[in-house]
């Protein structure tokens, strides 16, 4: 069985995205440079007061650095151990993890793009996004569209960050969609597979990335395939 290297993470900073979502900063001790690919994820471990090893495996939510840092976006499980622990964590705590793993990355060839997330979904498309539009080389001037999908306007985690990618970025557009909107909601309603069509049109020389729940992924897949996209242009990561 492979060995893989244990690195310990110090907590910079704790953030809260909504009433069970945070954002935690990390940075690597005892490395200048952390190495990984936008999308890949961390198995992070910890032991229980009943002295039970846990390991859990967490989207890595921030671009690669040249300084070792990262970011997780964890939601808090009723009766789960480790997303309760993680929130709960301090600064200056640490925690240890192995990694970076998985290969839900951006593929060559660079292509126009639809990311589709919910809810902590969104984690890997913040690594993906912040790195690709940080330097023309790397987006070319291709077209990507994020479309994100929660519950209510409160829910709409990094909100600000992706309107000022918008701002700045003419071939970025910031699409949030809401399924409980209140009345004053003034952008998207609904589910994220309701107004994929819109984006897409007849277009299938695009990439499509998904990420969250099983029945979300699997609703966008079909209705992509439906629209006659070939599966190898859909890549997907199922948080269930």
């Amino acid at each position: 069985m492979a060995q893989f290297k244990t690195f310990d993470g110090r907590v910079l900073r704790s953030v809260s995205l909504s009433e069970f979502t945070k954002h935690i900063e990390l940075e690597v001790n005892g490395v200048s440079r952390f190495g990984f690919v936008p999308g890949q994820w961390l198995s992070v471990k910890a032991t229980t007061p009943d002295g039970e090893e846990i390991t859990r495996a967490y989207s890595i939510a921030s671009a690669p650095s040249e300084n070792g840092h990262f970011a997780f976006c964890l939601n808090r499980v009723q009766d789960g151990f480790m997303s309760n622990h993680l929130c709960s964590l301090n600064e200056g705590a640490t925690i240890a993890f192995q990694g970076p793993f998985g290969d839900f990355i951006l593929r060559p060839p660079l292509r126009d793009t639809v990311f589709i997330a919910t809810g902590t979904g969104i984690a890997p498309f913040r690594s993906m996004l912040h790195w690709l539009l940080a330097e023309s080389d790397r987006h070319r001037g291709h077209r990507f569209w994020l479309l994100f999908g929660a519950r209510r306007e409160q829910d709409i985690y990094y909100r600000e960050e992706f309107e000022n990618l918008a701002a700045d970025h003419d071939n970025f557009h910031f699409l949030p969609t809401l399924s409980r909107a209140a009345t004053e909601w003034k952008g998207l309603r609904g589910y994220v597979q309701e107004h994929l069509p819109e984006i897409v049109g007849t277009r299938s020389d695009m990439h499509a990335y998904i990420c969250g729940l099983d029945k979300m992924v699997q609703a966008n897949r079909e209705l992509l395939k439906s629209l006659g996209w070939d599966r190898t242009s859909i890549r997907y990561e199922k948080y269930d």
